[in-house]
């Protein structure tokens, strides 16, 4: 079962596609973001049909969730140089952040890592202006931004 509404959500910092001095790795903490509400969207692998699918989805809304004050994160267990790639195959602008090493800790500690097969789950957690889970959902098939960005609303 997934991290439950209402937790303090864990705390992580995990390097991401974007750069810092000429290479992708610049470390995103959860903690630093409080003030505004966070989307983790935890999917399972870059260039797959679904999850490219899905970000290329987050890119096309990403000025819906501007205006909600919310920021976006993906997070997969690739690495930051793939995360790179990706991002610039599709023209992404929100960070990928790569729960590479150790593999899938992050989605560990929200119990939405599928030990059997070594990815994420597919799911989407929201995180409210004061670190709190405020939304979990796990999806099947490609998750709904409309539900997403309704439950935004929701938070204010």
């Amino acid at each position: 079962m997934a991290i439950q509404i209402d937790q303090t959500a864990p705390d992580f910092e995990l390097p991401s596609n974007q750069l810092v001095d000429g290479r992708p790795g610049k470390k995103i903490k959860l903690s630093e973001l409080r003030g505004k509400p966070v989307v983790l969207a935890f999917y399972p692998l870059d260039f797959s049909p679904t999850c490219t699918n899905e970000n290329v989805c987050f890119r096309d809304d990403l000025s819906k969730f501007n205006e909600l004050g919310a920021h976006v994160l993906g997070i997969s267990v690739d690495s930051a140089w793939t995360h790179k790639a990706f991002a610039e195959a599709h023209k992404l602008t929100f960070p990928l952040l790569a729960d590479f090493h150790p593999k899938g800790a992050v989605a560990k500690s929200y119990d939405l890592y599928n030990e059997a097969v070594g990815i994420s789950k597919r799911a989407t957690v929201l995180i409210d202006k004061t670190g709190k889970v405020a939304w979990v959902s796990e999806h099947d098939k490609a998750r709904s931004n409309d539900d997403l960005l309704a439950q935004l609303k929701k938070l204010g």
